[in-house]
């Protein structure tokens, strides 16, 4: 649960420029101490009486000094660990200058709170709905325990498809919401084993160049294990299938391709501009076609890796036939990449068809049985 306090400075008259470049320099500090969820500073210059509060009256500016200046400082932490340890930093930091403005020592209100309220102001009557009022910061009692929990899962899973800072926002949506993130029922990590921190870094790149319309070079390996020098229109990023995906328009093929982000190396910033947009009805999975120059593979399996052949292809591919092996029914091109994939099964895979595939990869392995004698 949220702990907060509210501290009470009575500062000295002469002291209060001093008091609020002190705190203003401190705020930066504060806001990086772990578990900090809001911080706010309020400077007392308004009063109110029971007869304006009856008549519904606005407050009053103040208009003299007695003997202090009164500010008020509310922050809230998401557990009372951290708000102790922020307190000690905060001690150590600026605690001496800033007991140096006061003229007596502050009072602290400490607690945890009971509810919160959501406002909202409508708009105008011609512009219909409604909005949130600026400055306001999230109650958690707004989402219901399911919402909560789908929220924070929601950012699990980009923090394991390897999104920039997606652990920053998890760890104080999580906090806001007192979520315990130690595995219980779910774990999520969509990386592979060895997965780059480069990809990490390379889409914080791509977000700034798509956001702002840069034109950016890469190098990139393609399936086909060729290597080029790219110039392209980045548009768009799609996780799909476990891996992150550049769709951008290449100036090369004067078409939009995808990109693997595994495969993009050298990735930079041009000072070009660029004002393409994705067309609206694009979509990263092709249409469904039947191509004269994709073969047919017909793949029989040993059951001995069932479990491999139901990890890397639908059921509605495979066939588990009499004898006990999977026969696997798949188009694949005739590339390097395909047959690199199809080594990768070992002496558990036997192309059926077609027979030109069948000759290609015996080819392939006798490479590799003369490179051992």
């Amino acid at each position: 649960m949220p702990f907060t306090e509210l501290c009470i400075y009575q500062v000295k008259p002469q002291k209060t420029e001093e008091f609020e470049a002190l705190m203003l320099e401190a705020k930066s500090f504060l806001e990086e101490q772990e578990g900090m969820l809001f911080l706010r500073l309020i400077k007392r210059g308004y009063h109110i009486d029971m007869e304006q509060i009856k008549e519904g009256l606005a407050p009053l500016k103040l208009t003299r000094i007695v003997k202090s200046v009164k500010y008020m400082l509310y922050w809230e932490f998401d557990t009372k660990e951290n708000y102790g340890a922020a307190q000690k930093n905060l001690y150590n930091s600026y605690w001496k200058p800033i007991e140096k403005c006061l003229i007596v020592p502050h009072d602290k209100y400490l607690g945890e709170p009971l509810f919160s309220g959501r406002p909202a102001q409508p708009p105008p009557a011609d512009g219909g709905g409604i909005s949130l009022l600026e400055g306001f910061s999230l109650d958690k009692s707004y989402f219901t325990q399911a919402e909560q929990r789908n929220m924070v899962q929601a950012l699990q899973i980009l923090k394991s498809s390897n999104y920039p800072d997606a652990d920053k926002a998890l760890n104080k949506v999580a906090g806001l919401f007192s979520h315990d993130l130690q595995p219980q029922w779910l774990e999520i990590d969509f990386s592979y084993w060895g997965s780059p921190e480069k990809e990490r870094d390379n889409i914080t790149v791509l977000e700034r160049a798509i956001i702002n319309k840069y034109v950016i070079a890469f190098t990139y390996f393609n399936s086909e294990l060729t290597v080029t020098n790219q110039l392209a229109e980045p548009l768009k990023l799609v996780f799909k299938s476990h891996a992150w995906y550049l769709v951008a328009y290449s100036r090369h093929k004067n078409a939009i391709r995808t990109y693997k982000m595994s495969r993009i190396r050298n990735l930079q910033i041009t000072d070009a501009l660029f004002d393409r947009e994705l067309p609206e009805d694009f979509s990263i999975t092709p249409a469904c076609k039947e191509e004269n120059d994709i073969p047919v593979f017909k793949l029989h399996f040993s059951e001995k890796i069932a479990y491999k052949v139901y990890d890397e292809f639908q059921e509605k591919y495979i066939k588990r036939l009499d004898d006990g092996t999977l026969e696997v029914t798949f188009r694949y091109r005739l590339s390097d990449w395909t047959f690199l994939y199809l080594l990768s099964f070992g002496e558990y895979v036997e192309i059926s068809e077609p027979a030109k595939a069948r000759d290609i990869l015996k080819e392939k392995a006798g490479k590799i049985l003369s490179m051992y004698g």
